[in-house]
């Protein structure tokens, strides 16, 4: 008898269905069943029967666990996720730092009136006069719209050469013809929205991973954190992370390339920002180390913990221990405590900051630096000549994103990584550098042939004509200092001058008898002149001498060349200065490519005397 009650349970066990996903099947796999095994107890399971409505209870519970799993399912996947909660998380996860609506940013042309002096038998602005419009400075556009300066503008500056960096004309001349007085012009950088100040106070107890949130919303910038103490906490993308940069202003003779050098610097105190999407708040998490430990940043070994056996104990009782010691480190930061913290930060943003050109004029709060030995009175009179006006309009100011456009840019972040792995990784990092350490204008990569570990890295930079230089020394200090947080630590990085290849192109053509010769040289030559343009040119590029050719005989009225030719210039040609490095181009060119030594670049340095061409 058991084992036929065994049988039947087991039949029961294998015509059961775990595909169903609905009501509707769930209620009809639940009515077959109970009509299976159940008919002589039961034999209405119709809608308006007792069965029927139990069989519905049951099918309307599954129908609900059904959905919510598959739901819950959905809501673990990036491209799936529906609720805005989940989404948020998984964009956090996946490294994209969630923003409120973004400022806007533009270049707006500082005017101001300067007395004129008179140095070596020629008349200049008044060194002493010239002020330090400080970063800060408020302006407004007609709109009501906000911006502020990003860094001073110096008009006391000067370059290697000693002359002023801030362009200058003559304003106002005596009866003798004489400047009295000169206007001069720099160009700032500004940003919209408002700089706030905000208090923390924190008590006396140690909190791990403290935050804080800031009252003000659609905050774009943190701008320092400084506690009672005088410690500065600095912003990190993790807590793990111990070390930041920080820019320092180059006084060495290449300041004129490279405005401010990079320095890496320990971050004991630091935080990380997160920003909510729905309410738009910002919040600021602090470590969780404590200040009072005498640890040395490093995580603690858990093996310290252990408790020693004295004397002739053979047995020990069960302990306790707090796991919360093994994170009291200041690896993940040190922890505000027992002090006041006052946050400076800048908020505001939206499309409406994107002002029109020209709707920047007024300055609202103007925040000066003068010479001790200035007068009052040319104090005065400089800063009520002030004036401002943004040439171009304002960009960037942007609302805060939708969640279609988080998804998308959380999946776009996937392939993306804060280190240095393959060739392209390397060079992104190099042109994503900021412009205030220095410019790299071309950079190439080529693998060490003494070192398989090793990457020989060639950069070349453009002086403000527009032509190659050498790139000045603290460029290299500050790449090198850049590039070795995110290299891995077996890889060597080998950073290098690029050699410069400068070239002239000699032609000789028969043009028709209906064609004017000079103007038909002149398309020619501009032709070359946006073919050889150095933007055109990588390092290690080579000339293709047939696209050259092919330039010249599809210029109207050229019937046929008669010769081409492309030469190497080096040192000093009729007063113009060339790279100093010889290269043979016959030596160099196979099957009509000329191709450039390892590490080079071709440049056409003086395209209107390097390119010469005669007509027949």
């Amino acid at each position: 008898m058991a084992s036929k009650k065994n049988k039947i349970k087991s039949l029961r066990k294998n015509q059961r269905s775990y595909l169903n996903k609905d009501f509707d099947a769930f209620r009809a796999e639940l009515v077959q069943y109970g009509q299976t095994y159940f008919s002589d107890k039961i034999s209405d399971f119709t809608e308006n029967g007792l069965a029927g409505l139990f069989v519905e209870m049951a099918a309307y519970i599954g129908d609900n666990m059904s959905f919510y799993l598959d739901h819950q399912f959905n809501e673990l996947d990036i491209i799936t996720a529906i609720e805005s909660q989940n989404i948020e998380r998984l964009v956090r996860n996946a490294g994209v730092k969630i923003q409120g609506a973004s400022p806007a940013t533009v270049t707006v042309n500082f005017y101001l009136e300067a007395p004129a002096v008179l140095v070596n038998n020629e008349y200049v602005p008044q060194s002493i006069s010239l002020p330090i419009i400080r970063a800060g400075t408020i302006l407004s556009a007609n709109t009501g719209v906000k911006f502020e300066l990003a860094d001073d503008l110096n008009f006391g500056k000067t370059n290697t050469v000693g002359d002023l960096i801030a362009t200058y004309t003559t304003m106002k001349k005596d009866s003798l013809g004489n400047p009295i007085s000169f206007a001069l012009k720099m160009t700032g950088f500004c940003t919209s929205g408002i700089t706030i100040s905000e208090k923390f106070t924190i008590p006396d107890a140690f909190v791990q991973f403290r935050t804080v949130t800031m009252s003000n919303s659609n905050i774009s910038e943190i701008i320092s954190v400084i506690d009672s103490d005088g410690n500065e906490y600095y912003e990190v993308d993790s807590l793990t992370q111990d070390t930041v940069f920080k820019r320092i202003s180059n006084l060495g003779y290449d300041s004129d390339l490279v405005s401010e050098n990079i320095e890496m610097i320990p971050a004991p105190y630091r935080f990380i920002k997160t920003v909510s999407r729905r309410t738009g708040s910002t919040t600021l998490r602090f470590g969780g180390g404590s200040a009072e430990g005498t640890d040395d940043d490093a995580l603690p070994d858990p093996s310290e913990f252990a408790i020693p056996l004295f004397g002739k104990r053979k047995t020990i009782s069960r302990f306790t221990l707090d796991p919360n010691q093994l994170l009291q480190t200041r690896t993940l930061g040190i922890a505000p405590r027992n002090t006041t913290i006052t946050i400076r930060y800048r908020a505001g943003g939206g499309l409406s900051h994107n002002v029109a050109a020209g709707s920047i004029k007024s300055v609202s709060v103007l925040t000066t630096k003068f010479n001790s030995q200035t007068s009052s009175s040319t104090i005065s009179s400089v800063r009520s000549s002030v004036e401002v006006n943004n040439e171009s309009a304002a960009s960037g100011g942007e609302a805060a994103m939708t969640l279609n456009e988080l998804k998308s840019t959380a999946l776009a972040f996937r392939n993306s990584q804060s280190r240095i792995v393959t060739k392209e990784d390397l060079v992104a990092r190099i042109y994503t550098m900021p412009a205030n350490f220095g410019r790299v204008f071309r950079v190439g990569i080529r693998d060490n042939p003494s070192n398989p570990l090793a990457s020989v890295v060639s950069i070349v930079s453009r002086d403000s004509s527009g032509k190659l230089i050498i790139s000045p020394d603290s460029l290299k200090e500050n790449l090198r200092t850049y590039l070795n947080q995110y290299r891995l630590i077996s890889d060597a990085i080998d950073i290098v001058d690029t050699m410069v290849l400068n070239v002239q192109i000699t032609y000789s053509v028969v043009i028709d008898s209906i064609s004017n010769k000079t103007l038909t040289i002149k398309k020619i030559n501009n032709s070359l002149k946006n073919y050889m343009v150095i933007e055109n040119f990588q390092i290690d590029q080579p000339i293709i001498t047939s696209d050259l050719v092919n330039i010249i005989l599809n210029e109207q009225g050229v019937i046929s060349l008669v010769s081409f030719n492309v030469s190497n210039a080096s040192g000093v040609v009729n007063e113009r200065l060339y790279s100093s490095e010889n290269f043979s181009i016959a030596a160099n060119t196979d099957r009509g490519i000329i191709i450039p030594t390892a590490g080079a670049i071709f440049e056409l340095k003086y395209p209107n005397d390097d390119i010469i061409g005669t007509a027949r």
